[in-house]
C-alpha cells in the first residue's frame, strides 16, 4: 500500500492538496490578499511535483527531468513569501524579513538554473547540485524557524511546528540519496511517502492557522465597525449639540427682548408676571439643554410656557389649541428639546402679528403606524405673504430656528424617513400656514 503511488492514501493526499490549492486561490480572488496567493502557489507546486509519480513514465522522464527541481524551488519560493506575509516579518523581524526575501530570490534563480543544467549536462548533474543545496536549505530553514518562533502569538508557533514537520519528513525521504533505498524497501515504504505525509500534515496545520487568521480579521473588522459606529454617534451628537447651542441663545434673546418691551412701556405688572414665567421657562430649558433628547411630554410643557409668554406680548393675544391622539404615550417618545418652538414662533411672528381679529394656532399630534405626525396650523397671513413682508423690512426676524430644527431632527432620525413640509393654505376666503412634521417613534429607554 505504501509502495504504490496509485494507492488510495497517495491519491487522497494529492487530491487534498489540489482542493486546498483551489480553495485558497478562490479566497485570494475574493479578498486580494497575497498571503493566500503565495500559499495556493506553494500547494500547486507540491501537487505538480507529486504528479510525476502517476503520469506516463516516458512523459515524466521527458518533462520532469527539466522541471522536477524547478517546481520544488518555485514552491519553496512561494512558501517563503507566504511566511513573510503570514508572520508580518516586515514589521516584526526587519533583518530576517530581508533574509527571507533574499532566499526567495535565490530559489527563483535556482528554478531557472536547473533546466539549463539539464539541457547542457543532464539529470545527474541536477541531482548532484541538489544534494549540495538541500542540506544548506535545511540549515537555513532551521535557523529561520528559531527566530520566527520568537515572534509573539500562537500563529508563529503553529507555523514553525508545521514547517518542521514537513522538513523532518522530507529529509527522511531525501536520505535515500545518501544511505540508499534498501532500508525503505525492507519496511515496504516508498521513500516519497514521507514527503507526501509531511506535505499534507503541514497543509492541515497551515489551514488551521489561516482559519484563525480569517477569524481574527473578521473580529478586527467587527471591532472597527463598532468603534466607527461610536465615533459616528459622537460626531452626530456634536452636530446636534452645536445646533442646540445655536438654538438656545436665539430663543433666549427673543424672550429677553420681550421683557425689555414691557419695561419700556412701564407696564410693571406685566413685566413682573412675564419675568416669573420666563424664569420658570429658563429652568426647564437649562434642564433639557444637557440632553440631546427629552420626553415628548416635557417638550410640550416647555412649549406651553413659551406660548404663554408670547400670548402676553401679542396685542389681543391669540388662541393656542393642542389636540393629542389618546393612544400616544408622550412619556415614552424621545424628541430633540425645543424642536417645535421655532415653528410656533414663526406662526406667531410671521403670521399672526400681521392679521386683525381672531388669532389661532392649532397643534395636532397623531400616530400613523410607527410614525408620529405633528401638524401646526395657524390663521396668519400665510408663509408666502410672510416671506414677502420679511423681505420688505430691514430689521426683520429671520427663519433661522426652523432650519436649525430641521437639521437636528434629521440628525436624530438619520436612518429613517423624516418629512418636514411647510404649506401655504391661504385661499380666497381665509389665510394661514400648515407645518407638517413626520418622524419615527423612538421609545425612551
Amino acid at each position: 500500500m505504501l509502495l504504490d503511488f496509485h494507492s488510495e492514501i497517495f491519491s487522497w493526499i494529492r487530491g487534498g492538496l489540489l482542493v486546498l490549492f483551489s480553495y485558497h486561490l478562490l479566497i485570494y480572488f475574493q479578498n486580494g490578499r497575497k498571503l493566500y496567493l503565495y500559499y495556493s502557489l506553494f500547494l500547486l507546486g507540491l501537487f505538480i511535483y507529486f504528479l510525476r509519480d502517476v503520469i506516463d513514465p516516458d512523459l515524466s522522464k521527458r518533462v520532469f527531468s527539466y522541471i522536477n527541481f524547478s517546481i520544488q524551488f518555485l514552491s519553496y519560493a512561494a512558501f517563503t513569501m507566504f511566511a513573510r506575509k503570514l508572520l508580518e516579518t516586515k514589521e516584526k523581524l526587519i533583518f530576517w524579513d530581508k533574509v527571507l526575501r533574499f532566499e526567495a530570490q535565490i530559489l527563483l534563480g535556482l528554478s531557472l538554473l536547473f533546466p539549463i543544467m539539464q539541457f547542457f549536462f543532464g539529470y545527474e548533474y541536477q541531482i548532484k547540485l541538489f544534494l549540495i543545496i538541500s542540506p544548506i536549505l535545511t540549515i537555513v530553514t532551521l535557523v529561520m524557524m528559531y527566530f520566527l518562533w520568537k515572534i509573539p502569538g500562537a500563529t508563529s508557533k503553529y507555523f514553525v511546528i508545521g514547517t518542521l514537520v514537513y522538513s523532518i519528513l522530507a529529509n527522511i525521504s531525501f536520505a535515500g540519496f545518501f544511505i540508499g533505498q534498501e532500508i525503505f524497501e525492507r519496511y515496504k515504504v516508498e521513500p516519497m511517502f514521507f514527503v507526501y505525509a509531511g506535505a499534507i500534515l503541514q497543509s492541515l496545520i497551515y489551514a488551521s492557522i489561516l482559519g484563525r487568521s480569517i477569524k481574527k480579521i473578521e473580529q478586527k473588522s467587527k471591532n472597527a465597525e463598532v468603534r466607527l459606529a461610536f465615533k459616528y454617534k459622537e460626531l452626530e451628537e456634536l452636530k446636534m449639540t452645536a445646533l442646540q447651542s445655536q438654538m438656545n441663545p436665539h430663543f433666549l434673546f427673543n424672550s429677553l427682548n420681550s421683557i425689555n418691551n414691557f419695561i419700556l412701556k412701564s407696564d410693571i405688572e406685566k413685566a413682573s408676571d412675564y419675568i416669573t414665567k420666563f424664569s420658570r421657562l429658563i429652568r426647564v430649558i437649562l434642564k433639557s439643554s444637557s440632553s440631546l433628547t427629552v420626553p415628548f411630554s416635557e417638550e410640550l410643557g416647555i412649549l406651553s410656557l413659551y406660548v404663554k409668554l408670547e400670548q402676553m406680548r401679542i396685542n389681543g393675544g391669540f388662541e393656542y389649541i393642542v389636540n393629542i391622539d389618546e393612544t400616544i404615550n408622550l412619556e415614552e417618545i424621545k424628541v430633540p428639546p425645543l424642536f417645535l418652538q421655532p415653528f410656533i414662533e414663526n406662526s406667531i411672528w410671521h403670521g399672526l402679528t400681521h392679521v386683525e381679529g381672531e388669532k389661532r394656532i392649532l397643534l395636532t399630534i397623531n400616530k400613523q403606524g410607527n410614525d408620529i405626525i405633528c401638524e401646526i396650523i395657524d390663521n396668519g397671513i400665510g408663509i408666502n405673504k410672510a416671506r414677502e413682508e420679511a423681505h420688505k423690512k430691514i430689521n426683520r426676524r429671520k427663519f433661522f430656528g426652523t432650519q436649525a430644527t430641521e437639521n437636528r431632527i434629521r440628525l436624530l432620525y438619520k436612518k429613517a424617513n423624516v418629512q418636514i413640509n411647510v404649506t401655504d393654505i391661504s385661499d380666497k376666503t381665509s389665510t394661514g400656514t400648515k407645518v407638517r412634521i413626520i418622524f419615527p417613534r423612538i421609545i425612551k429607554r
